[in-house]
Formats: C-alpha cells, structure tokens, sequence
C-alpha cells in the first residue's frame, strides 16, 4: 500500500491501524531549533481525541504521545522526528459481526477488491483514527507557523440544515473552543448540539461544514501549475476520510456572479497593497496575495449508523445489517483539529519552498554558459 506521505520538503509519513497496537508519524525535513512544546501538541490532540464529549464517540484514548527522535533539549535537530502513539482502548470485538460484511459506505468492499484482503476491525488503515497522526505532526507545523505571523482557526459552520451565516470576519474562534460542537457562534452550537443530540437518539448520523481561516499568510506561498496553494489544500482536505467537498474563497458561489461582482480590487493601505474584497480567498493564480486565505470543507454523515440496512457479505449474499459499537453521530466538531493541521502541514511545505526561492537567486552577472 502506497501514498502514506504528505508534503515535499517538510514531509510526513504515517503508518498505524485504527485496532494495531498504536500509530507513528515520521517528520522529514523539520528546520533545526524549532521549539518543540509537548503541551502544545497534546493540546492539540486532545482536541481531536475521541471521548471527549457526549457527542463524540465514547472510546477512550490518552492520546499520549512518545518522541523518538529528532528532538533534543527541546528543540528540533533537523533529523528526522519521529512521534509513537499508542492504542489504549480498542475493542476489536465489536468488529466480529463485520469480518464477513461488507458495511454500507465504508472502505470494507473497495479495499477487499484492490488488496485481496481487509482489517474488518474499525476498518484498519482506513479508520479515521488515522488521522491522529496528522495532528501531532500540524501541531509541530503550527509551531513553526506561528513563530511566522500566520495563524489558523477553523470551526463548524453548518450542521445538517443548520448553518451559520455571519460574515467570516465576525466568526468567533475563541467561542468555537468552548462549546461541545465548536461552532464561532454561541446561538448557532446550541442549536447545532441539540439536532446532534436528537440524531444521536434516532441513531443515524448527520454532516456537516468546516470553515478554516488563516491569516497573517505572506504573499508568495503556491507554485504552479500543478502545486497550487489552493489545490494542495483541496488534496489534504480530501485525504480526511469523511470529507466530500472542498471550495476556497467565493466557491460554488462564484459560479453565481458577474466578473464585475467578483473581481477583488486592489488599493493600498498605508504602504501595503491589498483588495477590498477578498472572493479570491487569498489565492489567486495559486500562489498567496498576503489576504486571509479561507476555505469550507464539507463532511458526510458518519457511515455507522444504529439502524438495520441490507449489504452484501464476503461471498455475495444478501445480508442485514446493523452498526454496533462507539462511534461519532457527527464527524465535524472532532475534525476542526484535523482541519487545521492538515492546513499546517501545507503552508510550511510551501512556506519553506518559498524560503529556498527567497534564499537561492543568481546574480545578474552570473555567466550562465
């Protein structure tokens, strides 16, 4: 199985199953002398860990992690840093009733097809807990972003049929950190939390939006034509399990307007260029224009649901079927830290390409024959 790496130059590898004895992430490419803050990264973590609320699954992970690697007196030494984290809670015998099925919308009968053989339990490489290693390895990314100006907040901005429409400029990040469901809006979550409530009791599941916004992202990050900043955010948000859309700036919404309407007009401001309006979320031409760049990312309902539902086993019989075990009734409030890591990742891959172009010029009088 190939394709377990991110990035160019700050590059993550990830290996781990959802019921293995634990997951790793290895980091190439991390500058030397970044300040490596354990109680960041865990915080960070803890954001995304499972168990953290009533609706959330209720499986119970520490999420602890161990640095192996690349990490000396607190501070990164270039080499690779490698980062283990161990499975406490699994309970691969709720799996028992699938090692046969194939689960409706789950990897259970494309994996089984392209590999000839499959991890039924929590779905194995194809399990969202995966994506804890993303975490680790963003926090370590927004550390060294922050220490750049550039900051990253994302939150839930639609839930099902509910959906907050403020401008972004109002949302609220501080807020999305205090309520169960993080959305920037206090009235918005609490209508949010109690259709994920009432979902949860009928057991189905329920998407929803993710709104990230970065600001402080200096001009020049993208490399075209084929890395685009935007296009590479579009493939990480993609690579979450459960993600099924992606639209930066005005989006599909674009689609809807006139050039007139949505051209973002330069002017200046003091002595810094910027538009009045920002429909380009940031990027144009796939490279950064120095405005805050935002994207929406958008979730499926979790495919595990507690109601009966007819599939197919292993041989091809028609089989019901009902979800059992811990599980998410909405994926989203968990996937803000995903969200935001995977941002991370990104913009310091293209942050430290940007820096080799900045670094690496010839001189007009270079002899080039």
């Amino acid at each position: 199985m190939a394709s377990n790496s991110l990035g160019r130059i700050f590059r993550i590898t990830t290996a781990g199953e959802s019921h293995g004895p634990g997951l790793g992430v290895i980091i190439d490419g991390c500058p030397p002398g970044i300040e490596i803050d354990i109680d960041y990264i865990q915080h960070e973590l803890d954001r995304r860990r499972p168990g953290q609320s009533h609706i959330s699954s209720q499986r119970k992970e520490s999420d602890k992690i161990t640095i192996q690697s690349g990490v000396y007196q607190g501070k990164s030494t270039g080499a690779p840093i490698l980062i283990l984290i161990p499975n406490e809670d699994s309970r691969s015998s709720d799996y028992d009733h699938v090692e046969q099925a194939y689960r409706p919308s789950h990897a259970d009968f494309t994996y089984h097809k392209k590999y000839g053989t499959r991890d039924h339990r929590g779905g194995g490489r194809s399990s969202a807990r995966e994506t804890v290693n993303w975490v680790a390895a963003g926090a370590i990314a927004k550390l060294i972003l922050k220490k750049e100006g550039v900051n990253i907040n994302a939150g839930v901005t639609k839930v099902g049929d509910l959906q907050l429409n403020a401008e972004i400029d109002s949302y609220d990040f501080i807020e999305a950190e205090k309520n169960v469901v993080r959305c920037p809006d206090r009235a918005m979550a609490i209508q949010m939390q109690e259709l994920i409530e009432q979902i949860k009791k009928e057991g189905d599941t329920v998407g929803g939006v993710i709104t990230c916004v970065v600001n402080g992202c200096p001009i020049g990050l993208g490399e075209p034509v084929f890395h685009k900043l935007h296009a590479d955010l579009g493939q990480a948000m993609l690579s979450i399990n459960a993600c099924k859309g992606f639209e930066f700036g005005s989006g599909f919404e674009g689609s809807r307007m006139r050039g007139s309407q949505h051209n973002d007009i330069f002017e200046k401001d003091g002595e810094v260029i910027v538009t009045k309006t920002n429909h380009s979320g940031g990027i144009q031409g796939g490279i950064s224009n120095g405005m805050p760049v935002y994207f929406r990312a958008a979730f499926k309902p979790v495919s595990t649901i507690m109601k009966d539902q007819n599939s197919v086993d292993t041989s091809g019989e028609e089989i019901s079927y009902r979800g059992k075990g811990r599980h998410d009734p909405c994926v989203v409030p968990r996937a803000v830290a995903i969200v935001e890591a995977l941002t991370a990742l990104v913009l310091v891959d293209h942050l430290l390409m940007s820096k080799i172009y900045s670094n690496f010029q010839f001189s007009p009088d270079t002899n080039m024959d």
